[in-house]
């Protein structure tokens, strides 16, 4: 089993990126849309765990927490929110495009869905050239009502591709829970299932049993070369797009969210570590550590150039 430790580390490394992204995204300075995970960051970190270098990922809207926990780059990743040409796309790409060959994070796109099939192509080239390693694809329960969903998921079981399929239900698309949106007692992973693919379902706040499961699935595909597909239960704590919270727009239940905030996955590894007696320094050291990168890391934003590309070459002004 994973040491808790380093993936309460990691998971709040990424929990405290993202509140400084919310805390300066009104500096006006990150001028692209940004849809934060903080409430969800359990999940990557989870996967990204078992994965190797050579196993590839791709995500959707949401990328900043798939990004960094599969070893991206946090200053390339705040100087592409800042526009600049030391992002991780040369500043073209903004929160919802990034790209970072070195770590093997592909790709992330803004339209819902629209990363699965690319994941899946992938995932066929990997088969075809005996390359080593297979490919995650993140993607939200709103993604699962688009067709290529449905043509990527039977695709795959029908050539036995090497992938695992991240589906992140948070229960909402936007404003819209899952209730408005699909069947009374549809479940994604059932229906992954029936469609052919070894399926998991699985508290995503919970520690042990997202590590537990992230393991068994990715040891799955490695060993049989089969497409499996995990639904993680999870919850975003703020608004759909942007950095603030949206409660008063009263399309989640109060009750609802108190919920989804007492199994917050940080207080969750905070309790399950509690007894540890060496985690308070870790603790205090983890925090005085996440907090100096996350300020080197803006101030490498503000000064670095924005760029401007031609011809295949790059042009530094600024």
């Amino acid at each position: 089993m994973a040491d808790l430790k380093h993936i309460y580390f990691q998971t709040l490394r990424i929990r405290k990126i993202e509140e400084a992204i919310a805390a300066k995204y009104s500096e006006q300075k990150m001028r692209c849309p940004t849809h934060l995970s903080i409430g969800q960051e359990l999940v990557p970190v989870a996967v990204s765990h078992f994965l190797t270098h050579v196993d590839k990922a791709y995500s959707s809207h949401r990328a900043h927490a798939h990004y960094l926990a599969k070893g991206g780059d946090l200053v390339k990743l705040i100087a592409e929110l800042y526009g600049k040409v030391s992002g991780c796309t040369a500043g073209r790409g903004g929160s919802m495009h990034l790209s970072d060959l070195e770590c093997g994070f592909i790709a992330s796109t803004a339209i819902v869905g629209n990363s699965i099939p690319l994941a899946t192509g992938n995932a066929l080239h990997q088969q075809l050239t005996r390359a080593e390693g297979l490919t995650v694809s993140y993607f939200g329960d709103g993604a699962t009502e688009e067709g290529a969903f449905y043509e990527s998921l039977n695709f795959a079981a029908l050539k036995s591709l090497p992938i695992v399929y991240v589906c992140e239900n948070n229960q909402y698309s936007v404003y819209s829970p899952l209730s408005v949106r699909q069947p009374t007692g549809r479940s994604i992973s059932k229906l992954s299932s029936e469609i052919g693919l070894k399926s998991f379902s699985v508290d995503g706040n919970n520690p042990t049993q997202a590590l537990e499961t992230s393991q068994a699935a990715i040891n799955y595909v490695r060993r049989h070369g089969k497409p499996v597909l995990i639904e993680y239960f999870t919850y975003r704590h703020r608004e759909h797009c942007g950095p603030h919270f949206d409660d008063d727009l009263n399309y989640r239940k109060q009750e609802e969210v108190q919920t989804w905030l007492d199994n917050d996955p940080l207080n969750n590894l905070e309790k399950a570590l509690d007894k540890d007696p060496e985690f308070e320094a870790f603790q205090k050291l983890a925090i005085s550590d996440i907090n100096q990168e996350i300020e080197d890391a803006f101030a490498a934003a503000e000064t670095a150039s924005f760029g401007l590309i031609e011809n295949n070459e790059r042009f530094i002004y600024g």
